[in-house]
């Protein structure tokens, strides 16, 4: 009677979802299929009220599952998946920070501040990079006038943008922490940009007024203090001495950044020196540990007289 109800479908069949499948299939279906379908009688008022806590139970307990998994950034899956093989996950910079031994310690901070110097000069490069493209370009294609003077002009202008811009990163504090953050001294290197080309406006006005005989306009000076909110070092007799010199060398309108430049450096200079200095206690405090616990060690022992000879001498 498959016609028959192919034109008059009742309600058991119409529930059905294997209706149109073969019977064979549709037996394997019944017999290997999880989810065992067939005509359900309707939920009466009774049951579906009955329900209702459990429902809200399981939909809680979901809610709670839901939540999303943490995972640390290195992760290529930040949805929470393979999150139980992370639980362990720790960076390689903190599991090799712990086994490096104190002089390796020492010499990152080092190795960090002469990095700097070097770090200082990519940046200063980068934001001369139009200067480079001139002086490259009168090198590879110059005119007759540019070949008699060897690209003079171009040479200029790049070495005074190189020195200029070092002088205010350096002034600005680009690099001057250990704990400052990208964001910050792209920040920093970006204001060094904007305070030279601000310079080469006032030099241009300045030339301007002198040509046609007006009166010189003043302006503010580029840098009026450091960005880096540190408390201000005195200088010692010496640094006042080696800062004269320096700012007899250096034109009248560039003195106010050299001498920045030179108090940034002193406050680089302090900045690694108390880093030093503090590896040296926490050292100092390791080995007393050790000491108290009968774990000394041959090489404490030797610091240990080191030490005791350099506070007589301080003494």
């Amino acid at each position: 009677m498959g016609w028959w109800d192919s034109l008059w479908a009742s309600s058991r069949s119409a529930d059905d979802p294997l209706r149109k499948l073969d019977p064979k299939l549709r037996e394997f279906l019944e017999k290997e299929s999880p989810v065992k379908y067939g005509s359900t009688p309707p939920p009466t008022a009774e049951s579906s009220t009955s329900s209702t806590p459990s429902t809200e139970t399981t939909t809680t307990g979901e809610s709670s599952d839901d939540k999303p998994t943490v995972v640390p950034a290195e992760s290529q899956f930040q949805d929470g998946r393979y999150a139980h093989l992370w639980k362990s996950y720790r960076p390689l910079a903190e599991v090799e920070a712990e086994t490096k031994s104190d002089h390796e310690k020492l010499m990152d901070v080092l190795e960090g501040y002469k990095e700097r110097k070097a770090q200082i000069g990519r940046a200063a490069l980068e934001n001369c990079a139009l200067e480079q493209v001139d002086w490259r370009s009168c090198m590879s294609n110059p005119s007759w006038s540019e070949r008699m003077t060897l690209c003079r002009d171009q040479v200029r202008k790049f070495e005074r943008c190189y020195t200029t811009q070092t002088r205010l990163l350096k002034a600005l504090g680009y690099l001057s922490t250990f704990d400052q953050s990208p964001e910050v001294e792209e920040d920093i290197q970006m204001h060094a940009d904007t305070l030279y080309h601000r310079m080469l406006k006032q030099e241009a006005e300045i030339a301007a007024a002198k040509k046609e005989g007006r009166p010189i306009p003043k302006f503010a000076p580029l840098i009026t203090r450091p960005v880096v909110a540190t408390p201000e070092q005195e200088l010692t007799p010496e640094q006042q001495e080696l800062l004269k010199a320096k700012l007899e060398k250096v034109a009248e309108e560039d003195r106010a950044a050299e001498e920045e430049a030179f108090r940034g450096e002193i406050r680089a200079k302090a900045e690694v020196a108390s880093k030093v200095q503090g590896l040296w206690r926490q050292q100092e405090l390791d080995r007393q540990m050790r000491k108290e616990k009968g774990e000394e060690t041959m090489w404490d022992k030797v610091a240990g007289v080191f030490n005791r000879g350099n506070s007589q001498e301080k003494k």
